[in-house]
């Protein structure tokens, strides 16, 4: 049972460092990022859960291994195909939203404030600015869009 558990636990360490450090196999252009340091470590604590586990139901040890191994690589391949969706779907261009409409949320000045836009895909609140004050439940229209925040004038 040893070595699932220091499998799951190197797992868990390099799943932590991919998580917070960025992934650490990214430099690697292996199989155009079929090396995955997040998937790595997520089929390493996968095949030492699933060791400790199946080892604790009696079986051979040699059927704890295969089983584990199964799992690990299963979980592996889920967890690639699942990041490269993920960065596809964030890789879009980015929409443009001058000339969208909205309301403020909160008051907005030169420094910030908050708004909501009635576009498509304006789910959330963004960060707004404007030359001149406009107090919050205002109506706006979007000028200018630089990063995150949009310039808003009243309409």
């Amino acid at each position: 049972m040893t070595p699932f558990i220091i499998i799951g636990s190197i797992g868990l360490l390099v799943l932590v460092i991919s998580l917070v450090v960025g992934d650490v196999f990214d430099h690697f252009e292996i199989g155009e990022g079929a090396l995955s340091g997040t998937a790595l470590g997520i089929a390493a604590v996968v095949f030492g859960a699933s060791g400790v586990f199946t080892h604790s139901s009696d079986l051979d040890d040699v059927w704890v291994y295969v089983i584990a191994a199964g799992l690990a690589v299963v979980t592996y391949v889920a967890a690639v195909l699942f990041i490269r969706k993920l960065a596809a779907s964030s890789d879009g261009a980015p929409v443009s939203t001058v000339g969208l409409t909205g309301i403020c949320r909160s008051p907005i000045t030169p420094a910030g404030g908050e708004v909501s836009l009635d576009g498509p895909h304006e789910i959330e609140r963004r960060l707004a600015y404007s030359d001149t004050p406009i107090p919050e439940g205002v109506r706006i229209r979007v000028v200018e869009h630089t990063g995150t925040r949009v310039k808003v004038v009243a309409e």
